[in-house]
């Protein structure tokens, strides 16, 4: 990835909540990180994402995404929560915010400081 290390850092904290909003925002704002950038552009391509309401499908796939960090080291258990959880959201019986509170308590379980940085993963903290 070309670009400065500033863009480059503010890129690591949204990237997932962009993919959560967009994968097309996601996908374009990848593709613009491979030129040298401002930080200030990709700050603006990040706000215009973050206001594009969330489908199902962008969830269930940032969700997926996620759980790619943990399916190799998980517990039995959390395997099963993690496709329950995913039925229960595709059948309206959860809400995203479930996921993701699951996602963080996996992420400081396994201490996986990438995702802990994320802004997605306290999105919902109250």
């Amino acid at each position: 990835m070309k670009g400065n290390k500033q863009a480059e850092l503010l890129w690591a904290k949204y990237k997932y909540e962009v993919m959560w909003h967009s994968q097309k925002h996601y996908l374009a704002i990848r593709e613009v990180l491979k030129q040298e950038v401002d930080i200030n552009d990709i700050q603006t391509l990040i706000d215009d994402a973050l206001v594009i309401k969330p489908t199902k499908g962008s969830i269930l796939n940032t969700f997926d995404h996620l759980w790619g960090y943990f399916k190799k080291i998980c517990e039995v258990d959390e395997k099963q929560q993690y496709l329950a959880l995913k039925e229960n959201f595709m059948n309206d019986e959860a809400a995203a915010s479930v996921l993701i509170q699951f996602i963080q308590k996996l992420s400081v379980r396994y201490n996986v400081a990438y995702l802990l940085n994320s802004s997605l993963l306290f999105k919902f903290d109250k």
